[in-house]
């Protein structure tokens, strides 16, 4: 939930993709406006190309970034008309003045029920931080480098890591996937090839 509500409260503005009905990508930028245990949740006028895509696909990508923090989703969309609408335009004023009166009929709400994704942070560029997301139902793996059998703790991967994200344990190598950049240097300068990527 900490990282929806950044996505929601910090971020709020995202770009958003679809496929055409050529099977392209297009995007734009949609502001999410609420989420919950159930999902993150944005809205779009029935007359709107991307309201027909969201309709038939079912499925978005997204990804928002503000003050060097982003956060990336992909994940399945279900529409849930004009429920949390009200909701919606309450914690959301600047709506009232784009759809003012009854014009926010216009509108259908759409949740992003099952996700998954990640959230990357450089603000602080010598101490990165990454994490996984998940939304619904889904499994989440942290993705990355990891050390397998083998390792000699010869500490060459410490020396090459940008972050310093490699630690010894019992004189084996740990690599915290949390402050990894993922740039694989440590795999090739290890002498006995443990390190891989999954």
């Amino acid at each position: 939930m900490q990282y929806l509500k950044i996505l929601v409260e910090d971020i709020h503005s995202v770009v958003i993709a679809t496929n055409d009905q050529n099977g392209r990508p297009v995007t734009r930028v949609i502001d999410m406006m609420l989420y919950d245990y159930q999902g993150v949740y944005f809205l779009t006028a029935k007359g709107k190309e991307f309201y027909k895509q969201l309709i038939n696909q079912k499925y978005v990508s997204l990804t928002g970034v503000k003050n060097k923090k982003s956060i990336s989703l992909a994940g399945k969309v279900r529409n849930i008309g004009n429920e949390k609408l009200n909701e919606i335009f309450e914690k959301n004023t600047y709506m009232q003045k784009i759809y003012p009166g009854d014009t926010r009929s216009a509108l259908d709400v759409f949740v992003l029920y099952e996700a998954r994704g990640q959230y990357f942070d450089i603000s602080d560029p010598a101490h990165i931080e990454r994490g996984t997301i998940s939304i619904g139902n889904v499994q989440t793996t942290i993705s990355g480098y990891y050390v397998g059998k083998g390792c000699v703790g010869c500490k060459k991967c410490l020396d090459v890591c940008p972050q310093r994200c490699i630690t010894f344990k019992d004189g084996l190598a740990i690599i915290d996937q949390h402050h990894c950049l993922h740039c694989g240097r440590c795999m090739p300068v290890c002498p006995v090839n443990c390190i891989e990527r999954r």
